[in-house]
């Protein structure tokens, strides 16, 4: 979650930053804008100065009667705006009374426009008053355009960020429709522009677990089903038979059959459902700090009874004295219990066990010197129920389970477990990787 956390704090300041920025040069080109809008202001206003002035010397020579007809004609002449007034009617401070006797006069303006005042200075009553022409009004909403476009800016970057995000939620939600609608392969194509990849890949592994779990489940029905029938009609069998033979003798042997089968039955019945609850255990494993080397001498040591005496059992450690793993005690010492057993049963002379670490990680083999294992069953031995030996039948207690068992412990300690051709021997090795941590 800290990539969603990280893109969701860049975008908003990054939008930010750079709405503003592009906002900000927007803004310095209406101000120059609005400048160069002063200057020609200003140049106009210097040009009505120079009018005025001429006026108020034309007027100076004219006689008192005649200036509102020669200001008429002047201001004809000109196409300007202009009249007389009295200055008794004008009222203004002191200083800037004083502007009045300057050349250009004095610039004031009013609620429709700015226009100049003037002293006629040869008759000190009058003043002329020259309008200037009405500034077009500048009343566009621009302030409120830049905001506008600041928040629709934020918006559609926030809807771009949101597009990648949404679209991995969809996809998630179509992929659990799918599981749902029973297509237990559905999966969530990883990618790396994906905000959510912790929570893809921890559906991805829920849904593997829930295909892993249906098909084991399908395994065991389909091999429970059809392994019950053969002393389900045995019983029937015995049963009819004990019925009709009158001899005391022969009802007993059909008896001590049925009890056999019973008993078959339920060993059968107890492994099947005791490899079937082992997805449950999984969410209750005591991991401890458990000493590799000390693990395994005691699985030779509990396994040495089933040598005979006419098998070596032999452990190489090539890692440092005391190496540790955090593990099960209890599940690991029953995998490694089952791989030493088997390959005791099928070993001709050796079994040779061997403890190192490669590329980090720590690595147990576990070779014998017997018939091997053929290449094309490789991939198939760890599944459950799955038997390649026909001379081991289940009445001993051999259900293919073994192999599927030690397969889920390495899973559940994040391990691996593979099957292969003995390098030293002529027999089968089974490697074991798990993480050194």
């Amino acid at each position: 979650m800290r990539a969603l956390y990280l893109s969701i704090i860049f975008t908003v300041l990054g939008s930010l930053f750079f709405i503003g920025w592009g906002l900000d040069k927007l803004a310095e080109y209406a101000e120059q804008t609005q400048e160069s809008i002063q200057d020609s202001s200003s140049a106009l206003v210097s040009i009505y100065r120079q009018v005025i002035n001429g006026f108020v010397e034309e007027l100076n020579l004219t006689t008192e009667a005649d200036l509102p007809a020669k200001l008429t004609q002047l201001t004809q002449q000109y196409q300007v705006s202009a009249t007389i007034v009295l200055a008794e009617n004008v009222a203004l401070p002191e200083s800037l009374a004083k502007e009045l006797k300057l050349k250009g006069g004095l610039l004031l303006a009013s609620d429709q426009r700015q226009y100049l005042l003037e002293e006629i200075s040869a008759y000190p009553k009058y003043l002329v008053q020259l309008n200037l022409p009405a500034e077009p009004e500048h009343n566009s909403p621009f302030n409120f355009i830049l905001t506008l476009a600041l928040y629709l800016g934020i918006c559609i970057i926030l809807i771009l960020w949101l597009f990648p995000l949404t679209r991995r939620l969809y996809l998630l939600n179509s992929a659990a429709a799918k599981i749902g609608a029973g297509q237990l392969d559905a999966r969530i194509n990883p990618s790396r522009f994906s905000y959510i990849k912790m929570l893809e890949k921890s559906f991805n592994n829920m849904a593997a677990q829930i295909e892993k779990l249906v098909a084991d489940n399908k395994i065991l029905a389909r091999s429970l089903s059809h392994d019950i029938r053969t002393p389900m009609a045995c019983l029937r069998f015995g049963l009819e038979a004990a019925i009709d033979t009158p001899k005391l003798e022969k009802k007993n042997h059909y008896l001590n059959r049925m009890d056999h089968e019973l008993t078959r039955m339920e060993d059968m019945t107890s492994a099947f459902l005791d490899y079937a609850s082992m997805e449950r255990q999984a969410l209750h494993l005591k991991k401890q700090s458990v000493v590799l080397e000390e693990l395994l001498q005691s699985v030779i040591f509990d396994c040495q009874p089933l040598t005979q005496d006419d098998i070596t059992l032999d452990l190489v450690s090539l890692v440092p004295d005391n190496l540790t793993c955090s593990l099960d005690y209890h599940w690991c010492y029953r995998a490694l219990t089952n791989l030493v057993s088997n390959a005791i049963s099928y070993a001709r002379s050796q079994v040779l066990i061997t403890l190192f670490i490669r590329q980090k990680k720590i690595i147990i083999t576990i070779e014998d010197d017997g018939k091997g294992i053929a290449p094309d069953k490789l991939d198939i031995i760890f599944t459950p129920f799955v038997k390649l030996d026909a001379e081991r039948p289940r009445e001993h207690g051999h259900f293919g389970l073994g192999l599927a068992i030690c397969a889920k412990v390495m899973h559940w300690h994040q391990g691996t477990i593979k099957a292969s051709a003995s390098k030293q021997f002529s027999g089968a090795c089974f490697t074991l990787t798990l993480p050194n941590k």
